[in-house]
Order: structure tokens, then C-alpha cells, then sequence
């Protein structure tokens, strides 16, 4: 199973929306797809119409090693694509995972022991922080996907990822890289905009992706329906750009094998 984080520790940057509008791309092309909601906010679980009365268990319990990912997992209403969902249990799991001496690698074990050829792809949606969550996604995972805000401030807070991404590449996790950047709230009557992205462009190069996702009422309004935004317009100017994007990652995806 291939293990991407989705994660940027400045909230706000489209890191929920990018993850289950991807997912269901990659299911609807045929990928047996899973998501882990590591975010207290469960933003991931209410945007794929996940109940609360659904979440009996959760990534809490998950990391917990209460009960396993095929236990935890419930299927939403996209075929081939199921949700490990998270409540608000989670908020306390950074300070109740330090009894643990694994603590940092509770996700990574659990992902390990899961049923072989369930799933093809896991999306690990990070919370906004780099706290114990995010380094257990970091861990698990074979590669990042950072979708990134086109706003200076979004500038600083990707040199701070980029610094633990290399710590914990040095330290846990040595194939851990960076999958790409996603340039997400792409504006262009913002004249910040485009140099942001020519900015990031010029640093990281082919990295960040071709594809910009943009500014869209639709992308907003689709979570406040339980609904992906490719299910609630997929003619929308924000589903044809997810959809260049999950093309383009694609892509991309061979290499992942390769690496892991």
C-alpha cells in the first residue's frame, strides 16, 4: 500500500480539501483507496459524510492499538473508498501517547499490520501542527504532499516543514521525500499570487506540481454537504483542477513503488 501524508502545519491551506477531492479521483480511476483522519477537527470524516454516530472507533483508537485499521475503517458512500474517521478523542492523544515508548511510530505499526492488498493508497490527513501526530504520519509514510496557500505567510511555514521533513528523514524515516507541493487558493487577480508561486516555483522547481487548484465558491460549500467536491459539481473550475492534479500525481506514483 502506498503511504502519502498530506500535511502543512499552517491551517488553512486546503490540506482536508486536497485529500478527499484526491481520494475520490483515485478511487473513481479504480484505486482501493483509504484515508486516515489524523485531525481532531475529523474536517476529512464530515467532508466524506461521515456521522458521528459512525465513528464508534476512530483513528484514536487506531493509535491507541485498541483496534486495528480494518476495524476502524468505514466505507463512505464513493465505492473503493473507505475513512479511518477521527473525533474529538484525538485532541488528547499527543499527551496520552507519551506513556509509549513506540509513540512516534504507533501509525507506522498499525498501517504495518494491516490485511495485505485491502488497499492500493493511503492519504494520511494531517492536522495543523507538527506535533506527535503529524511525525506519526511522517513516519508511516513513503512520501509528502504539501499543498501550499499562495500567501507570503504560507512561504514561512514551508521552510518549517521542509526543516522537520529532513529530521525525521535523518532520524525515523530515510526514504521519507516529498511526493509535491500543491499550490491551492490560486488567484490570479492577486498579483501576490502569481509571485508566490513563481517564488516556490524557483526554489523547489519540479517539485511543485503543474497543476494550480483555485480560488472556488463550490470547493467551500461541497464539505457543508458531506459531499467531495468532484461528487458535488465535478464541472466546477475546483473539480477540474483536482482532477488534473490526481492525473498528474499519477504520474508521479510509479516512482513511489519504485521507492518503497
Amino acid at each position: 500500500m502506498i503511504r502519502i501524508a498530506v500535511a502543512n502545519q499552517k491551517g488553512g491551506v486546503g490540506k482536508t480539501t486536497t485529500a478527499i477531492n484526491l481520494a475520490t479521483a483515485l478511487a473513481a480511476t479504480g484505486w482501493r483507496t483509504l484515508i486516515i483522519d489524523l485531525d481532531p477537527q475529523g474536517n476529512a470524516s464530515t467532508g466524506l459524510g461521515i456521522s458521528q454516530s459512525q465513528r464508534e472507533l476512530s483513528s484514536y483508537d487506531l493509535l491507541r492499538g485498541d483496534a486495528g485499521v480494518a476495524e476502524c475503517r468505514v466505507a463512505t458512500a464513493i465505492p473503493r473508498l473507505d475513512i479511518v474517521p477521527a473525533t474529538v478523542d484525538l485532541s488528547g492523544a499527543e499527551i496520552e501517547l507519551i506513556e509509549f515508548q513506540d509513540r512516534l511510530h504507533r501509525l507506522q505499526q498499525v498501517l504495518a499490520a494491516a490485511e495485505a492488498g485491502q488497499w492500493d493508497i493511503c492519504l494520511i490527513d494531517c492536522p495543523p501542527s507538527l506535533g506527535m501526530l503529524t511525525l506519526n504520519a511522517l513516519i508511516a509514510a513513503e512520501s509528502l504532499l504539501v499543498p501550499l496557500q499562495c500567501e507570503f505567510f504560507a512561504l514561512e511555514g514551508l521552510s518549517q516543514l521542509l526543516t522537520t521533513v529532513e529530521r525525521v528523514r535523518g532520524r525515523f524515516n530515510p526514504q521519507l521525500f516529498i511526493l509535491g507541493v500543491a499550490l491551492t487558493m490560486f488567484d490570479r487577480r492577486n498579483r501576490l499570487t502569481d509571485q508566490v508561486s513563481d517564488d516556490v516555483r524557483e526554489v523547489l522547481g519540479p517539485v511543485v506540481f503543474d497543476t494550480v487548484i483555485p480560488r472556488n465558491v463550490r470547493l467551500s460549500e461541497a464539505p457543508s454537504h458531506g459531499l467531495p467536491a468532484l461528487i458535488y459539481d465535478h464541472r466546477c473550475a475546483g473539480s477540474a483542477a483536482y482532477i488534473a492534479l490526481a492525473r498528474e500525481l499519477l504520474g508521479r506514483l510509479p516512482n513511489v513503488r519504485k521507492a518503497a
